[in-house]
Protein backbone atom coordinates (compact mmCIF):
# COMPACT_ATOMS: atom_id res chain seq x y z
CA UNK A 1 0.00 0.00 0.00
CA UNK A 2 0.84 3.66 -0.53
CA UNK A 3 0.05 6.43 1.88
CA UNK A 4 -1.38 9.78 2.26
CA UNK A 5 -1.53 12.52 4.35
CA UNK A 6 -4.41 10.28 6.55
CA UNK A 7 -5.14 6.93 4.62
CA UNK A 8 -3.52 4.11 2.89
CA UNK A 9 -4.13 2.94 -1.01
CA UNK A 10 -5.13 -0.22 -1.62
CA UNK A 11 -2.61 -2.34 -3.88
CA UNK A 12 -5.11 -4.49 -6.13
CA UNK A 13 -5.46 -4.18 -10.18
CA UNK A 14 -8.00 -2.05 -9.72
CA UNK A 15 -9.83 -0.26 -13.24
CA UNK A 16 -7.78 3.56 -13.07
CA UNK A 17 -11.35 5.11 -12.70
CA UNK A 18 -12.18 2.83 -9.36
CA UNK A 19 -10.47 4.93 -6.38
CA UNK A 20 -10.31 3.50 -3.10
CA UNK A 21 -8.80 5.05 0.57
CA UNK A 22 -8.29 2.89 3.77
CA UNK A 23 -8.10 5.40 6.49
CA UNK A 24 -6.04 5.50 9.59
CA UNK A 25 -5.91 6.74 12.70
CA UNK A 26 -3.28 9.20 11.96
CA UNK A 27 -3.78 12.65 12.07
CA UNK A 28 -7.32 14.11 12.68
CA UNK A 29 -8.46 16.09 15.92
CA UNK A 30 -10.22 13.72 17.98
CA UNK A 31 -8.84 13.74 21.66
CA UNK A 32 -7.93 10.28 23.84
CA UNK A 33 -9.61 7.57 23.55
CA UNK A 34 -10.49 8.75 20.41
CA UNK A 35 -7.72 10.15 18.74
CA UNK A 36 -6.81 11.07 16.57
CA UNK A 37 -8.55 10.66 12.69
CA UNK A 38 -11.64 9.08 14.33
CA UNK A 39 -14.80 9.36 11.59
CA UNK A 40 -17.64 7.73 13.53
CA UNK A 41 -20.22 10.48 15.07
CA UNK A 42 -21.74 7.63 17.12
CA UNK A 43 -19.25 6.45 19.54
CA UNK A 44 -19.41 9.35 22.04
CA UNK A 45 -16.60 11.55 20.49
CA UNK A 46 -16.98 15.11 20.31
CA UNK A 47 -19.23 16.11 17.71
CA UNK A 48 -17.34 19.26 16.04
CA UNK A 49 -14.10 17.03 16.52
CA UNK A 50 -15.78 13.69 13.94
CA UNK A 51 -17.55 16.99 11.79
CA UNK A 52 -13.50 18.45 11.31
CA UNK A 53 -12.35 14.93 10.21
CA UNK A 54 -14.75 14.09 8.18
CA UNK A 55 -14.58 17.62 6.00
CA UNK A 56 -11.15 16.29 6.02
CA UNK A 57 -11.29 13.29 4.58
CA UNK A 58 -13.92 14.58 2.01
CA UNK A 59 -11.82 17.43 1.11
CA UNK A 60 -9.54 15.34 -0.74
CA UNK A 61 -13.44 13.14 -2.30
CA UNK A 62 -14.89 14.01 -5.53
CA UNK A 63 -17.97 13.89 -3.45
CA UNK A 64 -19.43 13.65 0.67
CA UNK A 65 -19.00 10.35 1.24
CA UNK A 66 -22.67 8.20 1.94
CA UNK A 67 -22.29 7.49 5.64
CA UNK A 68 -24.05 4.81 6.69
CA UNK A 69 -25.81 4.04 9.64
CA UNK A 70 -24.48 0.30 10.30
CA UNK A 71 -26.87 -2.35 12.29
CA UNK A 72 -25.10 -5.45 11.16
CA UNK A 73 -27.45 -6.33 8.43
CA UNK A 74 -27.81 -7.13 4.81
CA UNK A 75 -29.59 -3.65 3.41
CA UNK A 76 -27.50 -2.32 0.38
CA UNK A 77 -28.06 1.17 -0.57
CA UNK A 78 -27.59 3.28 -3.89
CA UNK A 79 -24.66 6.10 -3.02
CA UNK A 80 -25.71 7.98 -5.88
CA UNK A 81 -29.26 8.37 -5.50
CA UNK A 82 -31.09 10.49 -2.36
CA UNK A 83 -31.87 8.57 0.83
CA UNK A 84 -34.75 9.10 3.16
CA UNK A 85 -32.75 6.54 5.61
CA UNK A 86 -29.52 5.54 5.84
CA UNK A 87 -29.61 2.42 7.73
CA UNK A 88 -27.85 -0.44 5.48
CA UNK A 89 -24.34 -2.01 5.83
CA UNK A 90 -23.16 -1.82 2.27
CA UNK A 91 -23.47 0.10 -0.69
CA UNK A 92 -22.98 0.19 -4.20
CA UNK A 93 -22.27 3.16 -6.58
CA UNK A 94 -22.63 2.81 -10.71
CA UNK A 95 -21.37 6.50 -12.19
CA UNK A 96 -19.17 9.19 -10.68
CA UNK A 97 -19.59 11.85 -7.94
CA UNK A 98 -20.76 9.09 -5.47
CA UNK A 99 -18.52 7.64 -2.76
CA UNK A 100 -19.19 4.16 -0.89
CA UNK A 101 -18.30 4.16 2.59
CA UNK A 102 -18.22 1.44 5.10
CA UNK A 103 -17.13 2.17 9.30
CA UNK A 104 -15.72 -0.46 11.15
CA UNK A 105 -12.93 -1.26 14.13
CA UNK A 106 -12.42 -4.72 14.07
CA UNK A 107 -15.34 -5.87 11.40
CA UNK A 108 -14.22 -6.44 8.07
CA UNK A 109 -14.66 -3.94 5.35
CA UNK A 110 -14.91 -5.32 1.98
CA UNK A 111 -14.65 -3.23 -1.55
CA UNK A 112 -15.55 -4.46 -4.53
CA UNK A 113 -15.13 -3.41 -8.61
CA UNK A 114 -15.88 -5.22 -11.77
CA UNK A 115 -13.29 -5.44 -14.51
CA UNK A 116 -14.83 -2.63 -16.63
CA UNK A 117 -14.60 0.15 -13.89
CA UNK A 118 -18.60 0.65 -14.14
CA UNK A 119 -19.67 -0.47 -10.72
CA UNK A 120 -17.94 -0.68 -7.18
CA UNK A 121 -19.42 -2.03 -3.93
CA UNK A 122 -18.62 -1.46 -0.01
CA UNK A 123 -19.66 -3.96 2.59
CA UNK A 124 -19.36 -3.73 6.27
CA UNK A 125 -18.81 -7.87 7.35
CA UNK A 126 -19.07 -8.00 10.86
CA UNK A 127 -19.60 -11.93 11.82
CA UNK A 128 -23.50 -11.21 11.66
CA UNK A 129 -23.71 -9.68 8.49
CA UNK A 130 -21.22 -12.24 6.95
CA UNK A 131 -22.93 -14.70 7.88
CA UNK A 132 -26.70 -13.56 7.10
CA UNK A 133 -25.49 -12.72 3.46
CA UNK A 134 -23.88 -9.20 3.08
CA UNK A 135 -21.68 -9.99 0.35
CA UNK A 136 -23.85 -11.65 -1.78
CA UNK A 137 -26.83 -8.61 -1.02
CA UNK A 138 -24.12 -6.22 -2.08
CA UNK A 139 -22.94 -8.26 -5.57
CA UNK A 140 -26.63 -8.91 -5.96
CA UNK A 141 -27.48 -5.19 -5.94
CA UNK A 142 -24.37 -4.52 -8.77
CA UNK A 143 -25.89 -6.38 -11.02
CA UNK A 144 -22.38 -7.83 -12.87
CA UNK A 145 -21.54 -11.67 -12.74
CA UNK A 146 -18.78 -12.53 -10.06
CA UNK A 147 -16.71 -13.44 -12.19
CA UNK A 148 -16.00 -9.79 -13.10
CA UNK A 149 -15.56 -8.76 -9.79
CA UNK A 150 -12.60 -8.30 -7.62
CA UNK A 151 -12.45 -7.77 -4.23
CA UNK A 152 -9.89 -6.09 -1.30
CA UNK A 153 -9.94 -6.54 2.24
CA UNK A 154 -9.12 -4.01 4.50
CA UNK A 155 -7.94 -4.40 8.38
CA UNK A 156 -10.02 -6.14 10.85
CA UNK A 157 -9.47 -8.48 13.75
CA UNK A 158 -7.10 -11.48 13.20
CA UNK A 159 -7.87 -14.79 13.57
CA UNK A 160 -5.45 -14.96 16.27
CA UNK A 161 -7.65 -12.25 18.12
CA UNK A 162 -11.22 -13.36 17.55
CA UNK A 163 -12.17 -15.37 19.76
CA UNK A 164 -16.06 -16.80 19.50
CA UNK A 165 -18.79 -18.97 21.17
CA UNK A 166 -19.54 -22.17 19.32
CA UNK A 167 -22.95 -20.21 18.10
CA UNK A 168 -20.58 -18.54 15.29
CA UNK A 169 -19.16 -21.90 14.45
CA UNK A 170 -22.97 -23.32 14.36
CA UNK A 171 -23.95 -20.36 11.87
CA UNK A 172 -21.45 -20.77 9.21
CA UNK A 173 -21.17 -23.97 9.37
CA UNK A 174 -25.15 -24.26 8.72
CA UNK A 175 -24.49 -22.46 5.73
CA UNK A 176 -22.03 -24.22 4.37
CA UNK A 177 -19.99 -26.68 6.29
CA UNK A 178 -16.29 -25.98 4.69
CA UNK A 179 -16.82 -22.66 6.91
CA UNK A 180 -15.48 -24.84 9.65
CA UNK A 181 -11.87 -24.64 8.31
CA UNK A 182 -12.41 -20.79 9.40
CA UNK A 183 -12.14 -22.07 13.46
CA UNK A 184 -9.90 -23.41 15.58
CA UNK A 185 -10.06 -24.11 19.10
CA UNK A 186 -9.31 -21.37 21.39
CA UNK A 187 -7.58 -22.44 25.41
CA UNK A 188 -11.52 -21.82 26.85
CA UNK A 189 -13.69 -24.57 26.84
CA UNK A 190 -16.52 -23.85 23.92
CA UNK A 191 -14.54 -21.41 22.25
CA UNK A 192 -12.76 -21.05 19.04
CA UNK A 193 -10.18 -18.81 17.51
CA UNK A 194 -12.00 -17.60 13.85
CA UNK A 195 -10.66 -16.17 11.26
CA UNK A 196 -12.91 -13.83 9.34
CA UNK A 197 -10.90 -12.91 6.26
CA UNK A 198 -11.19 -16.78 5.49
CA UNK A 199 -14.86 -16.74 5.92
CA UNK A 200 -15.28 -13.81 3.93
CA UNK A 201 -12.83 -15.29 0.99
CA UNK A 202 -15.09 -18.56 1.23
CA UNK A 203 -18.52 -16.36 0.74
CA UNK A 204 -16.92 -14.43 -2.12
CA UNK A 205 -15.20 -17.86 -3.77
CA UNK A 206 -18.89 -19.13 -3.93
CA UNK A 207 -20.13 -15.82 -5.82
CA UNK A 208 -17.30 -16.55 -8.59
CA UNK A 209 -14.78 -14.01 -7.10
CA UNK A 210 -11.62 -15.35 -6.77
CA UNK A 211 -9.26 -12.47 -7.44
CA UNK A 212 -9.30 -11.49 -3.67
CA UNK A 213 -6.09 -8.70 -2.47
CA UNK A 214 -5.50 -7.02 0.75
CA UNK A 215 -5.88 -8.98 4.29
CA UNK A 216 -2.91 -9.57 6.78
CA UNK A 217 -4.01 -5.66 8.83
CA UNK A 218 -4.74 -6.95 12.56
CA UNK A 219 -6.92 -3.96 14.33
CA UNK A 220 -6.35 -5.29 17.92
CA UNK A 221 -2.59 -5.72 17.58
CA UNK A 222 -1.63 -2.54 15.77
CA UNK A 223 -2.92 0.36 18.14
CA UNK A 224 -1.04 2.84 16.56
CA UNK A 225 -2.89 2.32 13.36
CA UNK A 226 -5.93 1.15 13.69
CA UNK A 227 -9.12 1.58 16.13
CA UNK A 228 -10.24 -1.46 17.90
CA UNK A 229 -13.51 -2.37 19.73
CA UNK A 230 -12.50 -5.53 20.71
CA UNK A 231 -8.98 -4.32 22.44
CA UNK A 232 -10.33 -0.70 24.07
CA UNK A 233 -14.49 -0.79 24.06
CA UNK A 234 -14.61 3.14 23.98
CA UNK A 235 -13.03 3.96 20.76
CA UNK A 236 -12.91 5.97 17.11
CA UNK A 237 -13.74 4.16 13.59
CA UNK A 238 -12.24 4.10 10.53
CA UNK A 239 -13.19 4.26 6.67
CA UNK A 240 -13.20 2.26 3.67
CA UNK A 241 -14.07 3.72 0.77
CA UNK A 242 -14.35 3.25 -2.98
CA UNK A 243 -15.69 5.40 -6.06
CA UNK A 244 -15.24 5.86 -9.90
CA UNK A 245 -14.13 8.88 -10.92
CA UNK A 246 -12.78 9.51 -14.69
Amino acid sequence: MSATEYALIPDWPAPARVRALQTTRSGGVSLPPYAGFNLGDHVGDDPQAVATNRAALAAGLPAVPLWLTQVHGTTVLDAGQPQADNTADASIAYGTGAVCAIMTADCLPVLMCNDQGTVVGAAHAGWRGLCNGVLEATVAAMHVPGESLMAWLGPTIGRDAFEVGSDVLDAFTAHDAQAAQAFRPATAAGKYWADIELLARQRLAALGITRVYGGGLCTVSDPARWFSYRRDRTTGRMASLIWLQD
